[in-house]
C-alpha cells in the first residue's frame, strides 16, 4: 500500500483533523487516533449499535484507525502520548494553541525530543494572532470570516450556510498536501518540522478567482441578483418538471451553438448579440428564450437537448440522484465501509484513485477505547503499567 510505512498519531475531532487521518489510513498508513473518554463529538450523531452498526460520520472521517483513550491533561496520560509518538511518523491534531501549549503538546515542546515527527496543526485562524484561539468550525472560519459565504449568496435574499463539513474536507485536503510535502522533504533531511493549516486560508485559497481580481485590483464582482447577472446563456434554468439545469459559458463559440440548438439561429448574426453582449435589456431578452424553451422540457429532455452540443452544462443532482448516478460509480466516488458489526455500507470515497493499485477502508471505526491496551504494549509499557495507567483515569 501506498503509505504502509507510515505511522500516523491524531488527536482530533469532528472533520478536518480526523478526515486528513482517514485518507492516510485508506491508502494504508497504520493509523492512531487518541480520544478523551468522552469520545469524537461525532459519536454522539447516530448510535453505533448492533441494531443500527455503522454511525456514518463518525465512520467516514475514521474508518481503519485503531482508537485509543487517554486523559492528556494528567502528566501520566501525556506521557502514554509522547511514548505513542516515540516512533511515529506524523501527527495531526485540531486542538487548540492554548490548549496545546497548556498540555505542553505544542510543537515547541515536543520538537527537541521527537526531531523526526512532522507536526500538523488543523487551526481554524492560524497559531498566531488576536484570534488564534477562538474556537471554530468551517461554517464559521471557512464559509462566513474568509468571505466564500459573501461571495457565493446573492444580495438580494437571505444568507445560505454551507452543509455541515463542506470547508472541513477542503482543509483536510489542503492538511494531506502539506504533511506529505513535509514527508518527502524529511526523506532528504532527516528531520520533520511543523504544518499548520487554517480553515480561514483554506477558504480564501478555494475563493482564489475573486480574492486574487480583489488583492489585484481593489475589486471584485461576486454573487448578483439574476435580472443583474451578465452572461446571457449561462446560469441556472428551472425545468417543466421543477427541477435546474446548469450551463455555463466558457467562450464565444457557445452562443451560436445554443442559438442553433434552440431554434433561433436568426439571433447569431446580429450586431446587438455580438460578444460579450453588455445590453443588459438583450441579456435580459435572450435569457427570457431560454426560460421559456428549458420550461418546455424535462430535465432528462433539456440534459438530452445539451448533449447535442459542446457546452459545459450539468443538472443540479440531488443526492438520490448522485447516489444513482451510474457515472459516479463508475468515478469511485463511493466505497464499501465495514461497520463493526461483521457488515458494510457504502460511504463517500477518498477523493484521488490510484488505477490499479486498490486502496480504501482497511477496518471499521474504533469503538471507543477499543485499542487502548493494545497500542500502549506497542508503545513500550508492560502488562501491569498498561492496567496501572488505566486505573489512574489517565487511559481508559
Amino acid at each position: 500500500m501506498l503509505l504502509s510505512d507510515l505511522k500516523v498519531v491524531e488527536w482530533s475531532t469532528w472533520i478536518a483533523g480526523p478526515g486528513c487521518a482517514a485518507m492516510m489510513a485508506d491508502w494504508g498508513a497504520n493509523v492512531i487516533k487518541i480520544e478523551s473518554a468522552a469520545g469524537d463529538a461525532t459519536r454522539t450523531f447516530w448510535p453505533d449499535t448492533a441494531e443500527t452498526p455503522g454511525n456514518p460520520i463518525f465512520s467516514n472521517e475514521n474508518r481503519g484507525k485503531r482508537g485509543v483513550v487517554l486523559d492528556v491533561g494528567k502528566p501520566e496520560g501525556r506521557a502514554a502520548l509522547i511514548a505513542i509518538l516515540k516512533d511515529a511518523d506524523v501527527f495531526i491534531t485540531n486542538v487548540r494553541p492554548g490548549a496545546l501549549r497548556r498540555a505542553r503538546m505544542d510543537y515547541d515542546c515536543v520538537k527537541a525530543e521527537l526531531p523526526r515527527l512532522i507536526y500538523a496543526n488543523v487551526t481554524g485562524y492560524g497559531l498566531t494572532g488576536p484570534d488564534a484561539d477562538t474556537p471554530a468550525f468551517d461554517l464559521t472560519g471557512f464559509w462566513n470570516r474568509s468571505g466564500v459565504a459573501h461571495a457565493i449568496n446573492p444580495p438580494d435574499r437571505e444568507p445560505i450556510g454551507s452543509r455541515p463539513g463542506f470547508g472541513d474536507h477542503v482543509t483536510a485536503l489542503a492538511t494531506l498536501s502539506g504533511v506529505l510535502a513535509a514527508v518527502h522533504e524529511r526523506d532528504h533531511t532527516g528531520l520533520g518540522r511543523q504544518v499548520e493549516t487554517a480553515l480561514m486560508r483554506v477558504g480564501a485559497y478555494a475563493l482564489g478567482w475573486d480574492m486574487s481580481i480583489r488583492l489585484r485590483n481593489g475589486e471584485a464582482m461576486t454573487a448578483q441578483p439574476r435580472h443583474s447577472r451578465p452572461g446571457a446563456i449561462a446560469g441556472y434554468f428551472r425545468t417543466r418538471d421543477e427541477r435546474w439545469i446548469y450551463v455555463s459559458q466558457r467562450g464565444p463559440a457557445d452562443f451560436p451553438q445554443m442559438m442553433t440548438l434552440i431554434g433561433r439561429p436568426e439571433l447569431i448574426d446580429e450586431p446587438r448579440c455580438a460578444a460579450p453582449i453588455v445590453d443588459m435589456a438583450v441579456v435580459h431578452e435572450i435569457r427570457g428564450i431560454l426560460d421559456e424553451v428549458f420550461a418546455g422540457l424535462t430535465l432528462d429532455e433539456a440534459c438530452a437537448m445539451m448533449r447535442r452540443t459542446d457546452i459545459i452544462f450539468a443538472p443540479m443532482a440531488s443526492l438520490d440522484d448522485f447516489v444513482e448516478d451510474p457515472q459516479a460509480h463508475e468515478a469511485g466516488c463511493f466505497v464499501d465501509t465495514p461497520d463493526g458489526w461483521g457488515g458494510s455500507f457504502k460511504a463517500p470515497a477518498a477523493p484521488v484513485r490510484f488505477p490499479a493499485t486498490p486502496t480504501g477502508p482497511a477496518g471499521p471505526a474504533p469503538k471507543l477505547g477499543e485499542h487502548t491496551r493494545e497500542i500502549l504494549l506497542e508503545a513500550g509499557y508492560d502488562p501491569a503499567a498498561v492496567e496501572a495507567l488505566i486505573e489512574s483515569g489517565a487511559a481508559s
